[in-house]
């Protein structure tokens, strides 16, 4: 049973021992994060982006030693000690994970960028109809970026078009509107993670709740939590 649905960015950048003198900066985003991670049960299903199709399972290290730092990090309270290549998403999951509720299990399903919007949706629906069959209850967690355009020193580039574009999807997050999110743009990163959101919640969520939107450093962060 679906209980909760936590809105999480990916950034290397809110993990503390990565961030150098960035991390007070984007305190507020990581203490945000964690807050929404918080409100889910025990067992999660995290939502995220990458090079291909995989679910990762609650028993997998990782560390995010490719970013500079070897901080590690668990999906689950029994991974054992061997350290898995993992994407970051369930990389930052793992890390939000032990920040937030150490005893939580995470499974991570990771989707490929280039999945088009109907595929993403009728995943994400697929989803919903699996854990409207599990009992106990579940919470989703997406972790995901917006634009990555939206400063001259911006990771992807500046495009000066992407500021209305990156306030759309915040507005849209912190309405629930789901129909808003089914038609995002290439531009946003983290839109098949967004696209499998719509389609896991329908015609939207009973509430929907902004925590923090910005964009240091160019890169559009939003925090919410969504009641199914």
């Amino acid at each position: 049973m679906l209980t909760a649905i936590a809105l999480t960015p990916s950034a290397p950048v809110l993990v503390p021992d990565l961030a150098g003198t960035a991390a007070a900066e984007v305190a507020g985003i990581r203490d945000a994060a964690v807050a929404a991670a918080a409100e889910l049960p025990g067992r999660w299903i995290v939502i995220g982006v990458g090079a291909a199709d995989a679910v990762i399972e609650p028993s997998t290290r990782g560390t995010f030693a490719g970013y500079g730092v070897d901080v590690p990090v668990a999906l689950g309270r029994e991974a054992p000690a061997t350290v898995t290549a993992l994407p970051l998403c369930a990389l930052f999951a793992g890390w939000l994970r032990g920040q937030a509720n150490p005893s939580a299990q995470a499974e991570v399903w990771v989707y490929p960028a280039g999945l088009d919007a109907g595929a993403a949706l009728a995943t994400g629906r697929a989803l919903r109809s699996q854990l409207d069959e599990v009992a106990d209850p579940v919470g989703v967690l997406v972790v995901a970026d917006g634009a990555n355009t939206l400063t001259p020193p911006a990771p992807g580039g500046y495009d000066p078009d992407a500021a209305p574009v990156q306030a759309a999807l915040d507005d849209a997050l912190a309405a629930g509107d789901t129909a808003a999110l089914a038609t995002l743009p290439n531009g946003i990163v983290g839109r098949v993670a967004y696209q499998v959101l719509a389609g896991l919640a329908g015609s939207g969520p009973r509430s929907a709740r902004e925590l923090v939107r910005g964009a240091p450093y160019g890169v559009g962060y939003f925090v919410g939590l969504w009641v199914p």
